[in-house]
């Protein structure tokens, strides 16, 4: 890495950060049902949480006007406390959101003074930061989703603002690397392409994983290997929509099972690339990158077991959604060094 660009690297390598902590504060907001707590939002006012009780108590009124509270809420003996717990981890996250913006924002402006930006890395920021104003919008988009009459956010919506967050994150270190890594050697054409197949049947499942959120269907069929007894595909998918692609983008059932079935082919591809690569001379860099694959598609499938298995608790709801941000990372740099 070139000494004029470290300074640089590390604004990168923070923003990944900072997109890492916002994924599992959203991962926390979600599992804890706490995403619709803020019905209304401004840029300036919502900067903290109200700060007086008569603040708190108005916008604890204000959130008795919407569905979740009039259909779920209210039947439990929902209090102010409760709301107040509720309405921080939404509040957090989108605080971080903010803190995320200026930390992009105000080093690109200065870096862009300075000239220490070359019109390539430029080109690439500019794109950060357009990702980084939609993925805003994306959030705004899924929580106005559960403000109208259904207390639930669309599971289309939501996974895409969970999935575009990995995008995004994947991308920064991706222009990271670049600087990072300035040589170009000659890519591994065989490993790169298994990589990318494994890359884009990756980001399908984290897709899905967005589905199993939203729908909560990770509550149902809480068996492994077979959905239930004797059923690998379980009989109730068929039941639950009018048409095949409705069943496997709607139906529960229909959407834990291509989760479940797309886990055993993201597996079966790296434990493939792995095995390829023993028939070429790798880089330390190389060799390390798919060890880490390796390693953390395993952590990961069996995360994703015992968190069907016991139904889907916090801690390993969220730690699944964890592993799955560092199988990205792992999946980006090792693409990365097979094709540069």
């Amino acid at each position: 890495m070139m000494k004029e660009n470290k300074s640089v690297v590390i604004w990168l390598l923070s923003g990944c950060l900072l997109l890492f902590i916002m994924v599992v504060v959203g991962g926390i907001t979600r599992l804890t049902n706490s995403g619709l707590s803020m019905t209304d939002w401004h840029l300036v006012t919502d900067t903290f949480p109200p700060l007086t009780e008569a603040k708190w108590q108005e916008t604890f009124e204000e959130y008795k006007k919407f569905p979740e509270y009039q259909k779920i809420n209210v039947h439990n003996d929902f209090q102010l406390d409760d709301y107040k717990f509720i309405y921080f981890w939404e509040w957090f996250h989108r605080f971080i959101g903010r803190i995320i913006g200026m930390v992009f924002i105000i080093p690109f402006v200065y870096f862009l003074i300075k000239k220490r930006l070359s019109r390539e890395t430029i080109n690439k920021c500019v794109i950060l930061l357009g990702m980084g104003a939609f993925q805003g919008f994306l959030g705004w988009f899924m929580v106005k989703s559960g403000l109208v009459n259904d207390p639930d956010v669309s599971h289309f919506r939501l996974s895409l603002h969970l999935t575009f967050a990995f995008i995004t994150f994947a991308y920064t270190l991706w222009v990271a690397l670049d600087l990072i890594y300035p040589e170009r050697n000659s890519a591994i054409l065989p490993l790169r392409n298994i990589a990318r197949y494994a890359l884009a049947f990756l980001l399908v499942q984290i897709i899905y994983g967005g589905f199993v959120a939203g729908l909560n269907a990770g509550l149902i069929h809480n068996h492994w290997p077979l959905m239930s007894d004797g059923q690998f595909f379980h009989e109730s998918i068929s039941l639950e929509k009018d048409s095949w692609l409705l069943r496997l983008t709607e139906g529960k059932s229909g959407v834990q099972f291509v989760h479940r079935t797309l886990a055993y082919v993201v597996v079966g591809f790296i434990l493939f690339l792995a095995f390829k690569s023993h028939k070429f001379d790798l880089s330390k860099d190389q060799k390390t990158g798919i060890t880490a694959l390796v390693v953390i598609v395993f952590l990961q499938f069996g995360l994703g077991v015992f968190t069907l298995l016991y139904s889907v608790p916090l801690w390993l709801g969220l730690t699944h959604q964890i592993m799955a941000f560092f199988l990205l990372t792992a999946m980006t740099y090792t693409l990365h060094r097979l094709s540069k």
